[in-house]
């Protein structure tokens, strides 16, 4: 318990709770933005926090995380498209209160019950993280090998319309994981000699370009006119909307609480599940809380009609996934999502492994970021519940303003990592590559995954196959392996399945 109180006290300074404050205002921008992600903000800052002390910089990123998520559901509520994938439910609902003139209580719901999932999450974290984290320190190569390749057949089985592509965008990514010095004998590969690619490709510059540089030229190439005067666009058509925006009278009650208490409390739960499964992120957490919400619901004819109902169960479904999601990532060290991955990767960056021995060696910042989850979302209870005819304004910039200073961001994140315009090259080339992937409708998360689970996938294979004098009987004579690979087959059957199932009926 004291080891508790003392990290409380250490995150109860100016210095940590500004940070805090300045990524939930940061994150609160990305998500209330259409095309602004999350995974976008933690990219792009990850390489700034490393200048900070490990505390401050998480500090931040996790206040990004949350909030964006949470702001995603503003723009999905005020004009009918999700600034996050997370909140593709909340239009459900969201939208048709703000045309009833009920904008102002949609918006309170949101910040209310986005903070109850994310507070529920977290609990779960904190009981859930270290009796879990005791039974995964017992794993050998072995079972970390299987649980590499557990992750990445999850990202893959939910990789968009094409199974297939999934794949190749993994096994792409596993691929560019090798290049560099092999983790067992040190011998070259792939590096064509530059002495940059010694240590293989950085993953933080390649996250950045991916889902910033990327996503920016891809929000370019959809626009209709190339001189930054976007005539005729949907974002004057979202204009034309804030123009008219009334956020009506109505407001959250006690008693409106109390009656969506029983079905945020049951989201909540179904949400923190889900974001425990490794691909399964806030927008599948948000349709499935949604449609369990109709299925108990007394008035299901509501939902999809401005059910305040449904709407609670899509907000409480968007950031409840996060605790669920930090549980495997922390115990396991297996990203759920790209978002997870990067932090990974910040955290890799101040020298710390994700994993069950993070809860013995560095213990005290397991506890931080549980306890910075808690106070992110209490910031955004109180930012969220005071700011709401702030985000009607903030609406209304102009796509080309935010592109360019995203590409600025992106250009010195890159460059502040190492100090080395290498990493900048290839924050470019992989915004070249994400902007393909885009175009040609490609999933990034196999990719992504690929190249941060290769290393593991790889040296804990050939650990395992070292122990063994090079035989594959660890296969099936381990049960945690063996139980593993039941998943793995599921994982990447089930979508067979189901397409199957679709075509006969």
């Amino acid at each position: 318990m004291g080891i508790w109180i003392e990290v409380i006290q250490s995150i109860l300074t100016p210095g940590v709770l500004l940070y805090l404050l300045f990524g939930v205002l940061i994150g609160s921008f990305l998500g209330s933005l259409p095309g602004l992600t999350a995974t976008m903000g933690i990219a792009i800052l990850t390489p700034i926090t490393f200048w900070f002390a490990p505390a401050k910089g998480f500090a931040m990123l996790i206040g990004v995380w949350n909030s964006a998520i949470w702001a995603g559901g503003i723009s999905a509520i005020l004009v009918n498209t999700p600034g996050t994938p997370a909140s593709i439910a909340t239009t459900f609902d969201g939208f048709t209160m703000t045309n009833n003139g009920k904008a102002k209580i949609a918006l309170q719901i949101n910040t209310v019950f986005s903070v109850f999932g994310g507070i529920f999450g977290t609990l779960v974290l904190m009981v859930a993280a270290f009796p879990l984290a005791k039974f995964a320190i017992k794993f050998g190569p072995a079972e970390y090998f299987m649980v590499g390749l557990f992750g990445l057949s999850m990202m893959i089985s939910v990789s968009g319309n094409s199974i297939l592509k999934g794949a190749v965008l993994g096994f792409l990514g596993l691929l560019v994981a090798t290049i560099g010095l092999d983790p067992m004998v040190a011998a070259k590969r792939f590096t064509f000699g530059n002495i940059n690619l010694l240590l293989g490709v950085s993953f933080i510059p390649v996250m950045i370009g991916m889902f910033g540089v990327g996503e920016i030229l891809y929000q370019v190439s959809k626009s209709k006119s190339m001189n930054f005067i976007e005539k005729n666009d949907e974002d004057d058509d979202k204009t034309n909307i804030t123009e008219k925006l009334k956020l009506g009278d109505e407001s959250l009650t006690i008693k409106d609480c109390a009656k969506l208490t029983p079905i945020s409390l049951f989201c909540s739960l179904i949400s923190a599940i889900v974001g425990a499964i490794p691909a399964a992120g806030g927008d599948i957490a948000s349709i499935i809380c949604w449609g369990q919400a109709k299925r108990l619901s007394k008035h299901p004819e509501e939902f999809g009609k401005g059910s305040k109902e449904g709407l609670t169960a899509s907000c409480v479904g968007n950031n409840g996934v996060l605790g669920g999601a930090l549980t495997t990532m922390l115990t396991l060290g297996i990203p759920g999502d790209a978002a997870t991955a990067i932090l990974i990767g910040s955290l890799m960056m101040y020298g710390m492994q994700p994993g069950p021995r993070m809860f013995v060696e560095d213990k005290s910042f397991v506890i931080t970021i549980m306890i910075l989850m808690i106070f992110a979302n209490l910031l955004i209870l109180i930012y969220g519940l005071t700011t709401s005819k702030i985000f009607i304004k903030l609406l209304k910039v102009k796509k080309p303003f935010i592109w360019v200073t995203v590409l600025v961001l992106c250009m010195v994140g890159s460059y502040a990592l190492n100090n080395s315009m290498f990493d900048v090259v290839v924050m470019l080339l992989a915004g070249g590559l994400g902007f393909f992937f885009k175009r040609m409708d490609y999933a990034p998360g196999p990719f992504v995954l690929g190249l941060l689970l290769g290393k593991i996938i790889e040296s804990n294979l050939r650990r395992a196959l070292s122990l063994t004098q090079g035989s594959y009987n660890f296969l099936y004579t381990h049960p945690i392996v063996i139980v593993l690979e039941i998943l793995v087959l599921i994982a990447i059957i089930g979508p067979f399945i189901k397409k199957k199932q679709k075509n006969q009926i």
